[in-house]
């Protein structure tokens, strides 16, 4: 046909199938029970804001440029201050919230799981559209509210069950490295955006890009800051401080501030920071102060964070986020101090799918009704309907009937466990055959003659029509006991 649209999705986007948003659905409650655990509470904003409402100083140029706009139809022909956008995170619409209800509770403390948009250049792994969950505290100043956001991270990455490092610094301290280092703190968001570029691009690049610039392996022209190569030496000086213990990073940098005035009240922060999660027992492989943490964005204005996987280092960080003291006051005029997280959900989930952490779940019913005998498709749906109202996740066939075996196959497809079989005679003695998917699978790769296979049919069971429900529970519970 002429009129044929060509199936197709725009670059940057994909398709995620039932399998990877089972995956994603069980990730998501997983995080979302520590959160509540921690008294957060939920929030949702729209996908579209003004576009004044995104862009600004707050959010920065570079973000700022990798938004997509949308067209306004109540102003087609003059868009105007009534210009819309996509939401790039989640944090600019909170601060937003805050400003526009001022009857909310302070704290505010909300957690969000949601899409956002970012117009950047595709690359594997990253993506234009991903979801993000966040967890954020707003209207605490204490640096109490950043390590109870250090330690839900850490409560988060742990109940999916991963090998995490959590890494803490503060922007006040690279604010103290540009003094340090003789920078203009005019050129700071700068400086910050290429040092937040460390662990992807390394040392070597990032120095070029602090100096000179440098052309990339695309071709592109990378430009440069024009710092000059001492200044750089200072900068990597501070980065080298490391250490095992957060309390000899802390000492360390006393050391190489010593000479700053208001140094040690910025550093007192961290150090505290330190002690409080000290005190909660997180350890310092479980949150490390490192110094090298940077963060993107230039609405940062305090302590930042963020979170890579030890056993999977290859996705980067997998959750980051920090302190945003003066974002709400954009919108509002009043200083309201913020801090929170960002878990990206897709680059997690591919990081848990890369290390075999997934649930292998493709379908939601625990069980298929076959359609043995159209006479019987009454007695079917009132099975189905049976073990749905005993809470029981139930798919009652709707394709052709009459071939049991392509309905078995189907249910193995969809990774459906257990099987529902009634034929007239079954029917006439009041039995149900129900059959356990899984042992049937692995008995088949046993048994080799057709004839013993028959015979033994394995995973199969004949109980009375009265226990289905019974009975479909106790085999559930053995396959639940057996994934465990």
């Amino acid at each position: 046909m002429s009129d044929t649209v060509k199936p197709r999705i725009f670059k940057g986007l994909q398709d995620l199938m039932p399998q990877q948003v089972l995956a994603r659905q069980w990730m998501i409650d997983r995080v979302r029970a520590v959160y509540e655990r921690y008294g957060f509470v939920p929030l949702e904003t729209p996908a579209i804001e003004y576009l004044e409402v995104l862009t600004g100083s707050a959010a920065g140029e570079e973000a700022a440029r990798s938004l997509f706009t949308v067209r306004n139809p109540d102003r087609i022909h003059s868009p105007g201050r009534d210009a819309l956008g996509l939401r790039f995170d989640l944090t600019v619409p909170l601060a937003r919230v805050v400003a526009q209800y001022r009857d909310l509770p302070r704290p505010f403390r909300r957690y969000q799981v949601a899409t956002v948009w970012r117009a950047d250049k595709p690359d594997p792994g990253r993506f234009r559209e991903f979801t993000q969950f966040d967890l954020d505290s707003v209207g605490v100043a204490s640096e109490v509210a950043d390590a109870e956001i250090i330690a839900g991270m850490c409560d988060a990455l742990a109940a999916l069950g991963v090998d995490y490092r959590v890494r803490f610094s503060s922007r006040a301290l690279l604010n103290l490295l540009l003094d340090y280092a003789e920078i203009p703190r005019r050129q700071g968001s700068d400086v910050f955006r290429v040092l937040d570029k460390l662990d992807k691009k390394g040392i070597d690049k990032v120095r070029l890009e602090l100096q000179g610039g440098y052309r990339d392996e695309s071709g592109d022209e990378v430009a440069g800051l024009g710092l000059a190569a001492a200044q750089v030496e200072l900068i990597e000086r501070f980065l080298a401080i490391r250490a095992p213990q957060r309390e000899e990073v802390i000492g360390q940098l006393r050391e190489l501030f010593s000479g700053l005035e208001h140094a040690a009240a910025e550093i007192d922060v961290v150090a505290r920071i330190a002690g409080h999660l000290s005190a909660l027992g997180y350890d310092d492989r479980q949150a490390a102060l490192d110094l090298s943490i940077a963060r993107g964005l230039a609405y940062y204005t305090g302590p930042v964070f963020e979170a890579v996987l030890a056993d999977a280092p290859q996705f980067g960080s997998v959750f980051g986020g920090g302190r945003y003291d003066f974002l709400v006051e954009r919108f509002s005029g009043q200083k309201v101090p913020a801090t929170g997280a960002s878990m990206g959900v897709d680059r997690l989930l591919a990081a848990l799918e890369h290390l075999g952490r997934l649930p292998a779940k493709k379908a939601t019913a625990a069980v298929l009704v076959t359609v043995f005998d159209r006479a019987l498709e009454s007695e079917y749906l009132a099975m189905t309907y049976e073990l749905r109202r005993a809470g029981i996740p139930a798919e009652l066939y709707l394709g052709s009937a009459g071939r049991v075996g392509k309905q078995l196959k189907y249910a193995d497809a969809c990774g459906i466990p257990l099987c529902v079989i009634v034929g007239p005679d079954e029917h006439q003695r009041q039995e149900v055959q129900i059959k356990d998917m899984g042992v049937g699978k692995r008995r088949s790769e046993q048994v080799q003659e057709r004839e013993a296979w028959l015979e033994e049919r394995p995973g199969q069971r004949r109980v009375p029509r009265s226990e289905l429900v019974a009975t479909v529970r106790r085999m559930l519970a053995v396959i639940a006991g057996e994934e465990r």
